[in-house]
């Protein structure tokens, strides 16, 4: 739900000062709709959140109906929340120049890739990076959800597509092949298909929600409704799991594949679409040491990768 495209009623509100700490924490309690989950984002205790809503209200007036599933912004808070916002931005891009300014390769950098990358691909090529740059600490966000790069939730991303926001670096930096395959379990017990023909007869390990699935077998002219999938999950790490427990053919990244010796290649012949992978930073970050070092590090790993 966007908040922010509420009608904004024009409401006179007495505003002695306005704290960018405070205004970050009503700002995340009006988009979370709760403190629990505001005070998740922005890592602060329960209380601690609790009082600061209660300092700005006492400043303000209320700014919130009181629900059983907990805060809703009130007429009032509809009103700010524009101004929040911009605060928002213009407090993340003033980070972003002080961050561009920092000479010294030494610090702490934010990176963000899918899940699957996190704990098959990056843990050697952050290995390698931890012994070139010592003074250069990670933060690893494994999640399969576009974090924002311009308010810091993340320094570099790795995606599997282009990013098109402005203000940002985009390189393309590989290309993964990807192959379908079976365990040897699933083999022994079902058979090895001679052909995408076959699968009509074989279970497929399918996604959920996604329609990357439907679209792929669309592709290999087998057409399939997310019913004939009898087992599916959007997780790709956990997709991966139940492809090496032997539950159906699937498809994976070969380099990934390659290092599970229970999964079988099927149909080497058949082409599939690689998975592109882009690195992606803010642009006011670019060219900071610490950051240059990681993207650049980040960047020769991957166009290094051998299936």
């Amino acid at each position: 739900m966007d908040i922010t495209q509420y009608p904004r009623p024009a409401i006179h509100i007495r505003m002695d000062y306005l704290d960018w700490t405070l205004t970050r924490s009503f700002l995340a309690v009006a988009e979370t709709g709760s403190l629990t989950g505001a005070a998740r984002r922005l890592g602060l205790s329960q209380p601690t959140l609790s009082r600061q809503i209660t300092e700005l209200e006492s400043a303000l007036g209320p700014l919130f109906h009181r629900q059983p599933r907990g805060l809703a912004p009130n007429e009032a808070a509809l009103a700010l929340l524009p101004h929040a916002k911009a605060m928002e931005t213009a407090a993340a891009l003033l980070s972003l120049a002080a961050a561009g300014r920092e000479e010294a390769p030494t610090g702490t950098v934010r990176v963000t890739a899918s899940r699957i990358l996190s704990f098959h691909v990056l843990p050697a090529i952050l290995a390698d990076l931890r012994l070139a740059e010592p003074g250069i600490e990670i933060e690893l966000v494994p999640s399969d959800t576009s974090e924002n790069l311009l308010t810091r939730e993340a320094d570099i991303a790795l995606r599997m597509y282009r990013p098109d926001q402005p203000d940002l670096i985009t390189t393309h930096i590989a290309d993964l092949p990807f192959g379908i395959y079976a365990a040897q379990s699933y083999i022994e017990r079902r058979g090895r298909p001679l052909g995408p023909g076959d699968l009509a007869s074989h279970d497929v390990i399918g996604f959920d929600r996604s329609d990357l699935m439907l679209r792929m077998m669309a592709g290999l002219g087998l057409p399939r409704r997310r019913e004939d999938f009898p087992i599916r999950c959007d997780d790709q790490l956990v997709y991966l799991a139940l492809l090496r427990a032997g539950l159906g053919i699937g498809g994976c990244q070969t380099i990934i594949a390659a290092q599970s010796p229970d999964l079988v290649p099927l149909f080497p012949d058949m082409k599939l679409p690689p998975l592109p992978i882009w690195i992606t930073a803010h642009q006011a970050l670019r060219h900071t040491p610490r950051i240059r070092r990681v993207f650049d590090h980040l960047s020769r790993a991957f166009r290094a990768l051998k299936p």
